[in-house]
């Protein structure tokens, strides 16, 4: 049997996503992790290494803040410093964090807040009293003296930590390791992620037709998927006509053209987990040219899936795909992200990365509940045109399931108004040629 999906709500006669299960599995995990390292504690300024260490979520608009931190002391548990009233909140309604007690330095969620992106005045002691924060609850553990590990941090709170006597290390490397493999309720809300986003495709693709801006398609997903239940949109990349190729990473108000390609990257969150997931459409009708490079990029893709299986490396699925020349690129760091593999998760990039940057070189071994999308591209032979494709899939005990189901084996036409005599007009040499002779293609 293939991964299950379910309804968003909880029930009681199925077991679906055990959040409890959800907090302990990933806190064990964290744990284990900085076990096996050499560090004395974790420090968290991420939001999201946060969440996976202490299951609080304040909102999406304090994601990139820095405003809050949590630290894990090697043999003790969690603590969170949150931000105004949300550590109240959290005392009262996250007891897995310890909260209710009339002492708040006793429980686990305390008030504390850091620079604000230097927006506090320097003069106001915020980043040395951060640092005596940590240090307290490190001296409390007898860790003082051992490394503590940080993954995002600002210069002035790096140097208040450092003048309070800490050594302070890289520590991203024991939270990307602990969260490389995923949990089975971690596996299904990154489906449901993924379901939500099934749906979106469909209703695009009823939509998408000539005289429709990119951002009219960034809108109509964006309310879909909060319509069904997302946290938080992250991104609708929407990619059409000569803008294809090169990809620029971002939408814009191009009006949509008869005999377009398009494509979409839609990045969302459901209760903290992500896509990542592509699509690629013709609008109206389909010139050979596009059709020829969606099979290139389609053939990639397969070819990367059919390798995909426990002790198979990122090495192994990279040598199938072109080299940055190939599909001319001067070298691999000019072709970055359009032939590549990425872990998903809490973020959108985590372990393991596939690209032929460094995966050749540095390989890393694919195992069992590893999730990570695959991205192919491809530009069309007549020079704007460009075919982009993405999968998101699960390493199985004995090869790998993909999750993202909107179709994408054939390239599909959307918006398709115009007829021939011998039907649909979409694939004819004569349409390509109609269509080359009446625009600029450069």
């Amino acid at each position: 049997m293939g991964i299950r999906t379910y309804g968003p709500n909880a029930v009681d006669w199925e077991e679906r996503v055990d959040v409890d299960r959800l907090r302990t599995q990933r806190l064990a995990r964290l744990k284990e992790a900085l076990d096996r390292s050499e560090l004395g504690a974790l420090l968290s300024f991420d939001f999201h290494n946060i969440r996976y260490m202490t299951s609080t979520h304040i909102g999406t608009w304090a994601m990139d803040k820095l405003i809050r931190f949590a630290l894990l002391p090697r043999g003790g548990e969690p603590v969170v410093w949150d931000f105004g009233s949300a550590a109240r909140h959290h005392q009262l309604y996250s007891p897995w964090l310890d909260g209710r007690t009339d002492d708040p330095e006793q429980g686990r969620a305390r008030a504390g807040i850091s620079t604000l992106r230097g927006a506090f005045n320097p003069d106001a002691g915020i980043a040395d009293g951060v640092a005596a924060k940590v240090r307290r609850e490190l001296e409390k553990h007898g860790l003082a003296g051992e490394p503590v590990g940080v993954d995002l941090v600002e210069v002035p709170v790096l140097k208040a930590l450092e003048a309070a006597g800490l050594t302070v290390v890289d520590g991203q490397q024991v939270y990307l390791d602990a969260r490389r493999i995923k949990t089975q309720d971690e596996i299904t809300l990154l489906t449901t992620a993924a379901t939500l986003v099934d749906a979106a495709y469909d209703e695009l693709y009823r939509f998408l037709r000539p005289g429709v801006r990119e951002n009219e398609c960034v809108g109509l997903v964006a309310k879909v998927l909060y319509d069904l239940g997302s946290e938080h949109v992250e991104g609708v990349n929407a990619i059409s006509g000569e803008r294809c190729a090169p990809h620029p990473h971002v939408y814009s108000d191009r009006i949509l053209r008869p005999g377009d390609p398009a494509f979409f990257d839609i990045l969302h969150s459901y209760n903290g987990y992500r896509t990542c997931y592509y699509r690629c459409f013709a609008v109206g009708s389909a010139s050979v040219a596009m059709r020829d490079a969606y099979v290139r990029c389609r053939d990639y893709m397969d070819e990367a899936i059919a390798l995909v299986k426990p002790g198979a490396t990122t090495a192994d699925i990279v040598s199938v795909w072109p080299t940055a020349s190939e599909f001319g690129f001067p070298d691999e760091e000019a072709a970055f992200a359009l032939q590549y593999g990425h872990g998903v998760g809490l973020s959108i990039w985590e372990k393991p990365i596939f690209s032929r940057l460094v995966s050749l070189d540095h390989p890393e071994v694919l195992e069992e509940g590893m999730l990570f999308a695959l991205e192919t591209y491809w530009p069309a032979s007549d020079g704007w045109s460009a075919a982009r494709i993405e999968e998101e899939v699960v390493v199985t005990a004995d090869g790998c399931e993909v999750i993202t189901k909107f179709p994408a084996e054939e390239l599909l036409v959307a918006g398709q108004r115009y007829w021939t005599s011998d039907g649909p007009l979409a694939a004819t040499r004569e349409a390509e040629s109609h269509r080359n002779n009446g625009r600029v293609t450069s």
